[in-house]
């Protein structure tokens, strides 16, 4: 289940990645940059911090081929997600609320804290999209006032509320993961923002 979901938010980090980068206008050499650094770029960090090196992508090559596979599903079919930004917001989201398990489980294993497992699990799912906003010249979402990391918080302190009930770990995994995904869809559709210091 665990490496399932890995793959999952792979695919769904990609896709988003690819579709920024068309959204840019960039060629097919940037769009697969961007959809690789996308898809691995909070999970390379992840590990590098907690020193699992060669970090998880370098380890197994299925994510490689998944990377690209999906880069070329959404070239292919960029007509039928035409729709780029509601599409982005989707698939981004999908990755945040998937890669935000990957990360704290992660943690969980070699017996980090629950505070630094739920940061883990935040950086898991957000950098790789920081660092995709920043190569497409975007402010990252992050770092702007929309419902995004809070999102990962909240559902790492669910996957630990959960973790003190007697329910299988699958289970765990889905229902934190759902929390993330509804919600920053919530807080887009209601327009739920954290609070400003500008007017």
């Amino acid at each position: 289940m665990f490496y399932t979901i890995d793959i999952l938010g792979t695919i769904a980090f990609a896709i988003s990645g690819v579709l920024v980068a068309i959204n840019k206008k960039m060629d097919l050499f940037g769009i697969l940059i961007i959809a690789f650094v996308t898809a691995v770029g909070g999970g390379t960090l992840r590990d590098l911090l907690i020193g699992a090196t060669p970090v998880s992508w370098m380890k197994d090559m299925t994510f490689t081929y998944v990377i690209m596979v999906s880069a070329v599903f959404a070239i292919v079919f960029r007509s039928k997600i035409n729709y780029l930004r509601t599409s982005l917001f989707l698939f981004d989201t999908i990755g945040i609320g998937l890669y935000t398990v990957v990360g704290i489980e992660k943690g969980v294993n070699i017996g980090l804290h629950p505070i630094i497992c739920i940061a883990l699990g935040t950086m898991t799912a957000s950098f790789g999209g920081v660092i995709r906003d920043i190569l497409c010249n975007e402010i990252p979402v992050i770092f702007r006032k929309e419902i995004y990391a809070t999102a990962c918080i909240l559902g790492g302190l669910t996957y630990f509320l959960l973790r003190e009930l007697p329910i299988g770990n699958n289970l765990v995994f889905v229902i934190s993961g759902i929390v993330v995904i509804t919600v920053r869809l919530l807080a887009v559709k209601f327009k739920i923002a954290l609070p400003s210091i500008y007017k």
